[in-house]
């Protein structure tokens, strides 16, 4: 896809910078080095980073500035508590779509990532992130599954039960519909 081609309307990139404003206020322990002022200039002009951000809103992520190091990087980050709404019941790569015969998910986690201009957290990313954010106590998020499992056959992702977060594996083919995935985009 080419994000230089992708737009928002002027009525969904207000609407979006409001609701990231009102997020950004209400959560500052996430990102206690920032002001608004100066992400706002950063990402008003940015419409490939926009339209992502937009997505990732869309599909109930909740996306947030989260800032795990002191500097001047931006990444916004899935905060919802549960696993995006509009991003569950998918397997997770192309290969394990192609590879279901029956019952075929409408698609792949790798798909809609691409597709959507952002980055699948990995595993350590995903446990960073959960000591900012309390979140999949119910759900399940696929994460960037290293090449040797996903070689044979396999795909993992990380859920928090019993205030441990935890890692687990599946078939890459599998999907359910309390198992999405969370991403992040860096501006």
């Amino acid at each position: 896809m080419n994000f230089n081609q992708v737009m928002i309307t002027e009525e969904e990139k207000e609407a979006l910078l409001s609701t990231l404003h009102k997020r950004f206020k209400s959560n500052m322990h996430r990102h206690p080095n920032h002001v608004w002022e100066d992400v706002h200039a950063r990402i008003e002009g940015r419409a490939d980073k926009l339209w992502s951000l937009n997505e990732m809103e869309k599909t109930g992520g909740e996306p947030d500035l989260v800032s795990f190091e002191s500097g001047s990087g931006l990444t916004y980050y899935d905060c919802v508590a549960e696993s995006p709404k509009g991003r569950r019941s998918l397997c997770y790569d192309a290969k394990a779509l192609a590879s279901r015969k029956e019952n075929k998910p409408a698609g792949s986690v790798l798909e809609m990532v691409q597709e959507m201009g952002v980055e699948l957290l990995t595993e350590e990313e995903y446990r960073k992130l959960q000591e900012v954010v309390v979140m999949d106590l119910k759900t399940s998020s696929w994460v960037l599954t290293p090449p040797e499992i996903r070689k044979l056959g396999g795909a993992v992702f990380c859920d928090r039960r019993y205030g441990v977060t935890f890692l687990y594996h599946n078939g890459a083919e599998s999907y359910y519909a309390s198992r999405g995935f969370r991403c992040f985009l860096d501006i």
